[in-house]
């Protein structure tokens, strides 16, 4: 990012996840001993513009999951993500990811989105943290005056007025200043919000893109929440009330930390003992960013924060920026677990026409030659989505969306999460009807048929000929 971009984003990261720690407090209350974290990111260049997952038993190294795969991507707006944040309901019974949509490298400019991006932010929808809606617009900054795009947002659920206050970056002109400010509003279902009010303006020029604000226990230091701004100064302040008046407490000065070397910061609470991790999006002498922890047993101290050196944290193999830490319960970390392993990715080669794989074009599922990009013809064969014994087909660049066959044809849908989706989704892997050492799959819920191409087309059908079985065999190739 440049300069003020990069602060803005990191420090909008370090909101979400205070927030998140807000929102997560009864659940994290309840999470198992043996339990981890999940991280919530994304990854800072045009593919890695969706979301990823990484997996940590001690809040300090972390697993990639899905083998470094995406996870979640964004098919609305700009149809990409950045700076997502994971929110919690107090009661563990709903959990939404919302992100800013924007897409650098692949039709916007970083200029194009500072002065005319998207007013809206990409929300996602779940009940089990595993299977999500798909993802909607959320107009925040189309009723501010001038507002030239929504940024970096964060929320954290407000026991004073029971509802959730979501907060953001919009560049605007007020009296006569055009900057980044953060705005605020109000909602109870990321569906509708209040008319968004001015949360954060530093005097004169300054600029606040990223802000993140995580609740404190009670007997640490003297307040209830603390916040860290992307201001240029990393400003850290405390309050006991959302909404209220705010204390600076100082910045990240005190660590050698100024100006855009912090970008998208997390707040983690380590659930075994009173001590934070700070996560830094920090820029290293040799011009990579990279995050780093900061440790703290008093968020409100400045001086007790100690940057962590080299070999005392481990990343995981993929660059993570700007994103959301959460605390898991027992049953959340088994879902997540389960639902993203590092499944190999592989192709289906046609037995009888060797030089074309199955692969989707416009959501349609088809045999072909020379797919490309050639992404379209990769699949992680799932534990299918009725149980062991069975597999399921999940594309590699639409993560959520399956081989689905509907009427007999097959198309490439997203998991509404039924259980007729599961069912229409499901096959059992059983040897090759042409070839005993190649596959050929058998509807779970129609077992008289074979997923068989025909046309070139792939379709449901019973098998009864020599052609049929020719065509109803694969090789499940790398």
């Amino acid at each position: 990012m440049p300069g003020v971009l990069s602060r803005l984003a990191a420090i909008f990261v370090a909101v979400g996840l205070l927030f998140t720690s807000q929102t997560l407090a009864t659940p994290e209350r309840a999470a198992a001993a043996n339990s981890g974290y999940l991280m919530l990111h994304f990854t800072d260049d045009a593919a890695g513009q969706k979301s990823y997952l990484s997996h940590s038993t001690d809040g300090l190294h972390w697993n990639d999951l899905n083998g470094g795969g995406t996870v979640l991507r964004s098919t609305v707006g700009t149809k990409g993500v950045r700076d997502p944040a994971l929110v919690r309901s107090p009661d563990g019974s709903r959990y939404w990811i919302i992100a800013t949509d924007l897409c650098i490298g692949c039709g916007q400019s970083w200029g194009d989105s500072v002065n005319n991006g998207s007013r809206n932010l990409v929300v996602w929808e779940s009940t089990d943290l595993v299977t999500w809606s798909q993802p909607r617009l959320l107009n925040v900054a189309g009723a501010i005056p001038d507002g030239r795009n929504a940024w970096a947002p964060e929320v954290i659920w407000n026991p004073e007025t029971n509802d959730y206050v979501l907060y953001w970056a919009t560049n605007a002109t007020l009296n006569g200043v055009l900057k980044h400010r953060i705005y605020y509003a109000r909602t109870k279902d990321f569906r509708t919000i209040t008319t968004p009010q001015v949360y954060i303006d530093p005097p004169g020029t300054t600029a606040v893109v990223d802000t993140q604000i995580t609740e404190v226990p009670s007997g640490v230091g003297n307040y209830r929440y603390v916040r860290l701004s992307g201001d240029g100064q990393n400003t850290i302040e405390g309050s006991n009330s959302l909404l209220g008046t705010w204390t600076n407490l100082g910045n990240l000065s005190s660590i050698g930390l100024t100006g855009n070397q912090v970008e998208g910061p997390i707040w983690m609470k380590f659930k075994d003992r009173n001590e934070w991790a700070l996560y830094i999006d920090y820029l290293s002498q040799n011009g990579a960013r990279e995050y780093r922890p900061v440790l703290t047993t008093n968020p409100f101290s400045v001086g007790t924060y100690r940057l962590q050196a080299s070999g005392s944290y481990d990343m995981g193999g993929t660059a993570k920026r700007h994103g959301a830490i959460l605390t898991l319960t027992a049953a959340e970390e088994s879902r997540v677990l389960a639902r993203w392993p590092n499944t190999a990715i592989n192709r289906l080669q046609s037995y009888n026409y060797q030089d074309r794989y199955v692969r989707h074009a416009n959501f349609d599922a088809r045999i072909d030659p020379n797919v490309s990009p050639a992404d379209d013809s990769q699949f992680r064969l799932r534990t299918g989505l009725v149980g062991t014994g069975t597999v399921s087909f999940e594309s590699v660049n639409f993560p959520g969306y399956f081989l689905r066959h509907a009427n007999y044809d097959f198309q490439l849908a997203y998991n509404d999460g039924t259980t007729q989706f599961a069912a229409d989704a499901t096959f059992r892997q059983v040897a090759g009807l042409a070839d005993a050492s190649c596959s050929s799959f058998q509807s779970y819920n129609h077992p008289d048929r074979y997923i068989r191409h025909y046309a070139y087309q792939l379709r449901l059908d019973p098998i009864t000929t020599v052609t049929g079985r020719g065509d109803a065999t694969f090789r499940v190739t790398s």
